[in-house]
């Protein structure tokens, strides 16, 4: 973990959820008089800010962790800058995070999107105006931090899984295979497509996180195009969330049974081999 300093900026709500948790409108900021903790070099742009009851507060937007500068303007879609999350980016990962919980998965407690009165200056000199997401996780560490996490960290998350045990598996890789395929399910069942289903959209409390592209019949696309090939894309997480599987299991130095995880997919109604998602069958 490495501990940054922030300044504490005005700021206008624009979403709440969670109000039991006061906003932290903390902006990146060698000056500041304010601290953020960023637990490994994954979390480009995302700090612990806080915590209460055994949840761990987290603020997304807040500046870039990794250069001496709190963001880079790269040129990439306009106006895309390093270290900074856009309006609509914050609203959808809010929204549809709120949307996936109430589907019953394991994901973060959304509390806020925050506007800072901050302005900054980008290279094209387009004004851009910082955004927070805020939310809740019980554990801050994902699934690709294991090489940066105290390993007494993990094997502590792990022993937690033992309640998702319904079936008695003896290799943890496959407690986990059951919430994640299960998770998967639902989505799939629900038409939403994560589009992002990988090591660092996944904690080591199995909390399903980051909905900033994702798509769902309440929250559509914008465009037809984007809209066009959302059922393209469902089958890829199949193999995706095969993956985050394989990765925890590496992680746990435990080898997989190929046949026997691949029952497990087909017992919720996916097909490894011709890879098919749930959602073809609708």
């Amino acid at each position: 973990m490495q501990e940054f300093y922030a300044k504490e900026v005005p700021y206008t709500i624009i979403k709440s959820n969670d109000v039991s948790v006061p906003p932290f409108p903390y902006l990146r900021d060698s000056s500041g008089n304010r601290t953020m903790i960023c637990v490994s070099p994954h979390h480009g742009r995302s700090y612990i800010v806080s915590k209460k009851d055994g949840r761990y507060i987290v603020s997304k937007g807040n500046g870039l962790s990794y250069t001496q500068y709190s963001h880079v303007h790269s040129g990439e879609f306009d106006d895309y800058t390093w270290g900074i999350l856009l309006k609509d980016e914050a609203v959808r990962d809010f929204e549809i995070g709120i949307e996936v919980h109430d589907l019953g998965i394991k994901t973060n407690i959304m509390q806020y999107v925050i506007k800072l009165e901050n302005e900054i200056l980008l290279t094209n000199r387009h004004v851009l105006t910082p955004i927070l997401l805020q939310y809740s996780v019980e554990c801050p560490y994902r699934i690709c931090d294991a090489a940066y996490m105290p390993k007494e960290e993990i094997w502590r998350q792990v022993a937690q899984w033992e309640k998702y045990n319904k079936r008695g598996h003896t290799q943890s890789y496959l407690v986990a295979a059951e919430v994640l395929v299960k998770n998967l399910k639902i989505l799939h069942s629900n038409k939403i497509l994560h589009n992002a289903i990988h090591p660092q959209n996944y904690t080591w409390a199995l909390e399903l996180l980051d909905f900033e592209i994702s798509y769902s019949p309440q929250h559509p696309y914008n465009t037809k195009e984007e809209s066009h090939i959302v059922k393209d894309l469902f089958p890829r997480e199949i193999m995706q969330t095969y993956d985050v599987i394989n990765h925890i299991a590496s992680c746990l130095n435990e080898t997989i049974n190929h046949a026997e995880l691949e029952e497990l997919f087909f017992r919720f109604g996916f097909d490894i081999k011709n890879c098919k998602s749930i959602y073809d069958k609708k």
